[in-house]
């Protein structure tokens, strides 16, 4: 793994890039554009940046204009205020009638850290999949963020990206190719399977790397797609392993948890656990403590595994 970079700030940085590259693109923030990194399009593109204030909700229709006018916008706020204050407009405004928007929120997960559970978005994955017309796409490490942002761009309709506030490990070199519906085999074992997302699929590596200490074989499966999904990968490897764990940095209720658990149960039953929060709300605390207390780390999907491949 390379060296560590949080998704939100190659997400400032590909923004500069598809700026330069693509004159539709335009950008709206509600008041955080130094945290969201969006102030790097600001400082490049003035003109095609809009400051929203503390007004999300506005934030998302005044979205939803421009791209009926023909932009391309991205709106930025973080997760729990995107997905939160603004569910109405980006239903109605921008799902229903498919307009061209790319909602990409910051600071989602428990990893928001000290700002505790009232700003720890962990339903939000939940939220926007259950949006007819909504894209989901939850990158892994910088170099996806990029690429995700990138196919967003290039996507004709309304996209949600989840991206981080803390620096997370490189996981893909430069020549990895992303593409929306699409779930990367990372790792390959035929004991059990681990499906993660977001930062999680650092965690699931390192998991995959306890288990080989102990004779298991474990397939890793990076699922930054979340919708749509890559059904034909997931059976495939179920149907290959026989026990699943999933991984995410939120709740397991309807997440990616809940995604796989749903293909599998129509297509391939097998034995799964879920690794995640489980229904519950965050706390303040360091990003590595709150992962540690949720039971979000290598140690807690090894355990996960351990268990699952056991009942097969």
């Amino acid at each position: 793994m390379g060296k560590n970079i949080a998704t939100r700030d190659a997400y400032g940085e590909v923004l500069v890039e598809i700026g330069a590259a693509i004159p539709e693109v335009v950008v709206l923030d509600a008041d955080l554009s130094k945290s969201t990194k969006t102030a790097k399009f600001a400082e490049r593109f003035p003109e095609r940046f809009f400051n929203m204030g503390i007004a999300e909700q506005n934030l998302m229709g005044t979205a939803a204009g421009l791209a009926a006018a023909g932009k391309i916008p991205f709106a930025s706020t973080f997760a729990i205020f995107a997905t939160g204050r603004a569910f109405e407009q980006i239903r109605n405004s921008i799902a229903y009638p498919h307009l061209n928007v790319k909602i990409a929120a910051t600071h989602a997960g428990l990893t928001v850290g000290e700002d505790g559970g009232s700003h720890q978005a962990t339903e939000d994955i939940a939220v926007m999949r259950a949006i007819p017309n909504m894209t989901v796409l939850v990158p892994a490490d910088a170099v996806e963020t990029k690429k995700a942002v990138w196919a967003a761009v290039r996507h004709d309709g309304p996209v949600y990206i989840r991206l981080g506030r803390p620096a997370v490990p490189q996981i893909f070199g430069d020549d990895y190719e992303f593409a929306i519906g699409r779930a990367v085999l990372l790792r390959e074992g035929g004991d059990v399977a681990i499906m993660a997302t977001g930062i999680m699929v650092a965690e699931a590596l390192q998991a995959a790397d306890l288990l080989a200490e102990e004779g298991i074989a474990a397939s890793v499966v990076n699922v930054s797609s979340i919708k749509p999904l890559d059904v034909e990968t997931i059976v495939s490897v179920a149907r290959r392993c026989g026990a699943v764990v999933t991984a995410e940095e939120h709740n397991i209720l309807g997440g990616l948890g809940g995604a796989i658990a749903e293909v599998l149960a129509e297509n391939h039953p097998v034995p799964m656990v879920r690794v995640g929060v489980r229904d519950v709300f965050g706390r303040s605390g360091t990003p590595e403590a709150l992962l540690e207390a949720y039971g979000l780390t290598a140690r807690d999907i090894h355990r996960a595994a351990r268990q699952v491949w056991q009942r097969k």
